[in-house]
């Protein structure tokens, strides 16, 4: 979710060693989206509908390394974190306040853009992205931080809504309407997107919500194929 501040706050010092001290928002949400979410972020969770913990194991269990480390990008209040026995996620959002919500809830949080993630090249080994990305400005850029942030054989697991179903459609509306600048894609529209930037992409869940999982090859996987600048 969101973009366009400067500022991290982790919250203890286990971040230090992974997290950058400062990040520049430019290309995640607009400005417009971040303040509304900063603005309702204590009403947040009274709104949605809690994570499906089912959809994103399935995506997390594609990764060919133990997960210890996530990101949680766009993770608002903690939605996804809270769902997922992962031992160290760290909630990354640009809007204060739903940052200011997920410490809340005991976890650790990052201010940063989804684009440009605040951590070291190949430092975490699973990125998530749910319910977040039709908020982002260019998914092609987040997948292109996600490739850099994680390790070979880590995973990004993308949960997301198919604009082509009756709901979907409702959902593309109804967001326009409220004044969101969403741009929504269809499962396999974003499977090839996660594929040209490295991915092995998969679509291990489809319907109105639908997941795209995509894995970081190894090295040796695939020589310079894994290399998203080569292909």
């Amino acid at each position: 979710m969101r973009g366009r501040e400067s500022s991290t706050r982790p919250s203890d010092a286990t971040a230090a060693a992974t997290v950058k001290p400062r990040a520049t928002l430019r290309r995640g949400m607009t400005l417009g989206d971040v303040g509304v979410f900063h603005r309702f972020a204590r009403l947040y969770d009274r709104a949605m509908y809690a994570a499906d913990p089912e959809t994103l194991t399935a995506g997390l269990e594609l990764a060919e390394r133990p997960v210890e480390r996530a990101l949680d990008v766009g993770g608002g209040t903690g939605r996804a974190s809270r769902a997922l026995d992962v031992p160290r996620p760290v909630v990354v959002d640009a809007a204060r306040g739903m940052l200011r919500e997920a410490r809340g809830h005991g976890l650790e949080t990052v201010q940063g853009d989804a684009a440009r993630l605040p951590v070291g090249d190949g430092s975490v080994d699973a990125v998530l992205v749910v319910d977040a990305l039709h908020h982002m400005a260019d998914a092609d850029d987040v997948v292109a931080a996600a490739y850099r942030a994680l390790r070979p054989g880590g995973a990004l697991v993308v949960r997301e809504f198919d604009p082509t179903t009756l709901r979907g459609r409702g959902l593309v509306a109804a967001e326009h309407l409220v004044g969101f600048d969403s741009r929504f894609l269809a499962a396999d529209a974003l499977a090839d997107r996660v594929a040209a930037g490295g991915f092995r992409a998969s679509v291990p869940d489809r319907g109105f919500g639908y997941t795209v999982a995509g894995v970081k090859p190894a090295a040796t996987d695939t020589g310079d194929a894994s290399d998203p600048s080569n292909q």
